[in-house]
């Protein structure tokens, strides 16, 4: 099995990395190895999460990597996306729980909060003490965060707090919310603890995807803040929107990861398994699925690897992201089909991975913003017509 996470580098990018950035990848890989592939179908089977490797995930330096400051590793973006990948090469679930920690509910408080607040929770953070969620999404809101009816309100020097949040990534599990609510002058986030009065969550269950990864239901029932607890830099939609910026970029660079475990378990199945004369690796449509997988994974490598770039030099855009997360997870989503074809009815056993991926990939290509909402964001800007409304 651990063979499969093994590099699949066709085009020599690794030589465009550094040794720094090559160290991270490898280190997290070993870990992988080591200490999640040996579980992780256990995990997906009974819906739970390892939580038990967290403190190794922070040692390794994995929670707001890419952060400077507040006991972050301050890694650059190249590093902090080879992370992404090679979680995601074991599960989506490990790279969702490391991207809602880092890039949603650690850079929420980075880019939004005071800094008494960045003191006070992000060293915790980092070190895996504090587990954070991000709640942004609800039961009627999806695609469209701008309809939110989560709303706080003014009450002396503090806030109450109403709504509820539905597919929350490590809802239960989480010591503190990143809570996105409707005030009077908008759209703002708050900081809510867990036990806090009148703050309560639901597991969801019943999932055929994500099973490894723990999603919530938030539900605040008058739930009454301190002024505290107010991101005062959150304001309006462009602050979550943000975050999710920022989620999306880890996502794109986690799909190569999946993907790459989806081949290189094809391509070992075929090369293996002999059907009437011949491996069926000797069969040229079986060829033509393989070549079609290498081709996509390497373009998909080479755009993260220029995007990575571009957001270190501060010269990337949104729609950047857009671009990346929808090519490269749709692609991964057609990698893993092709395999679990290839692979027959050993396909849909988990001796394999790639059921496992492809189960998951089906997730990664709705949350965070579906394909058909990429394509218009992206749709808007080469035209300049908004086709959303």
């Amino acid at each position: 099995m651990a063979d499969l996470l093994r590099d699949l580098d066709f085009f020599h990018i690794d030589e465009l990395l550094t040794s720094e950035e090559r160290a991270t990848r490898d280190t997290v890989r070993r870990f992988i190895s080591r200490e999640v592939l040996p579980h992780i179908e256990r995990h997906f089977a009974n819906e739970t999460f390892p939580k038990e490797i967290v403190p190794q995930m922070a040692e390794l330096g994995m929670f707001g990597a890419n952060l400077k400051g507040y006991g972050c590793a301050g890694m650059n973006n190249v590093a902090y996306g080879l992370i992404m990948q090679e979680l995601e090469a074991a599960d989506s679930g490990l790279r969702s729980f490391a991207s809602v920690q880092s890039s949603l509910s650690m850079y929420a408080i980075y880019a939004n909060g005071s800094e008494e607040q960045k003191k006070r929770y992000l060293p915790e953070m980092a070190k895996g003490r504090l587990i954070g969620c991000f709640g942004l999404t609800e039961p009627d809101h999806g695609s469209d965060p701008g309809g939110m009816e989560t709303r706080a309100r003014k009450d002396g020097d503090g806030w109450i707090l109403n709504g509820t949040k539905r597919w929350i990534t490590n809802g239960s599990i989480a010591d503190l919310a990143i809570v996105w609510a409707r005030v009077d002058e908008g759209i703002t986030g708050f900081l809510v603890e867990k036990g806090t009065p009148g703050f309560s969550t639901r597991d969801i269950h019943g999932k055929f995807s994500m099973r490894a990864s723990i999603t919530s239901e938030l539900i605040f029932e008058d739930v009454r803040l301190p002024a505290s607890a107010h991101l005062p830099n959150a304001r309006g939609l462009k602050a979550p929107l943000g975050c999710l910026t920022q989620a999306r970029y880890g996502i794109a660079w986690g799909a190569i990861g999946a993907a790459r475990t989806c081949y290189n378990c094809a391509l070992d199945y075929t090369k293996s398994r002999k059907q009437f004369s011949r491996p069926l690796a000797g069969y040229q449509l079986v060829q033509n699925k393989l070549v079609k997988m290498l081709t996509e994974i390497t373009k998909m490598q080479m755009i993260c690897l220029r995007l990575a770039h571009l957001k270190d030099e501060g010269k990337y855009r949104p729609e950047h992201v857009s671009f990346a997360k929808r090519n490269n997870v749709n692609e991964a989503l057609k990698i893993a089909r092709d395999a679990r074809d290839m692979l027959g009815a050993n396909g849909i056993v988990n001796e394999y991975p790639v059921i496992r991926h492809l189960l998951n990939l089906e997730t990664v290509n709705t949350y965070e913003g579906t394909f058909d909402v990429h394509t218009l964001i992206l749709g808007r800007d080469i035209t300049g017509e908004n086709a959303f409304e």
